[in-house]
């Protein structure tokens, strides 16, 4: 059997504290200071490791690697959706799986000067609501090859193209729109 260490190996690092009070001696004054003490804050990285599934979403994940645009239409109605959506909104019924065309319209736009951390090096950014002939709701995306500080009412109704990451990040952000 392995002998196992009697103490703790110390490293450098880690929280650096200045200056934190604690009382040299431990009367009944001081533990009563310490039961009032407000509470220690730190601030530190934190990194997990996520597994995450997509599920009933996955095909648009892949088809955005394989450059397709894919919607849902309800079986029924055949009312199309533009973003992966399982079930209809109207009948609750499972949806089918269609292509969308890889061209579309700029129907609404905003110019965004704050993003998450991701995209914080990247403002200002465009992102804009692009309508497809043929889907009655609207797709969230980047809008690139327009200047943000230019912004313009024109954009409305612009016709733009896909356009997709060469390396699939199995993101939304895989698929992205250029002026036609």
């Amino acid at each position: 059997m392995a002998r196992q260490p009697n103490k703790r190996e110390e490293t450098l690092g880690g929280t650096i504290v200045h200056g934190l009070p604690f009382p040299t001696e431990l009367t009944p004054e001081a533990l009563e200071w310490l039961r009032a003490m407000q509470p220690i804050r730190i601030e530190q990285e934190y990194s997990i490791t996520y597994l995450h599934s997509y599920a009933q979403d996955s095909p648009w994940f892949a088809g955005l690697t394989n450059r397709v645009l894919l919607g849902n239409r309800e079986r029924e109605s055949g009312y199309t959706y533009a973003t992966p959506r399982g079930h209809g909104m109207y009948d609750g019924q499972e949806t089918e799986w269609v292509e969308l065309p890889q061209e579309g319209r700029v129907h609404a736009f905003t110019v965004c000067y704050f993003g998450s951390e991701e995209f914080l090096a990247e403002t200002p950014f465009v992102l804009a609501l692009i309508e497809f002939e043929g889907a009655d709701t609207l797709l969230l995306s980047r809008l690139l090859g327009v200047d943000p500080e230019q912004a313009s009412l024109d954009w409305i109704g612009m016709k733009v193209k896909a356009r997709f990451l060469r390396n699939a990040k199995l993101k939304p952000t895989d698929v992205y729109f250029v002026p036609a």
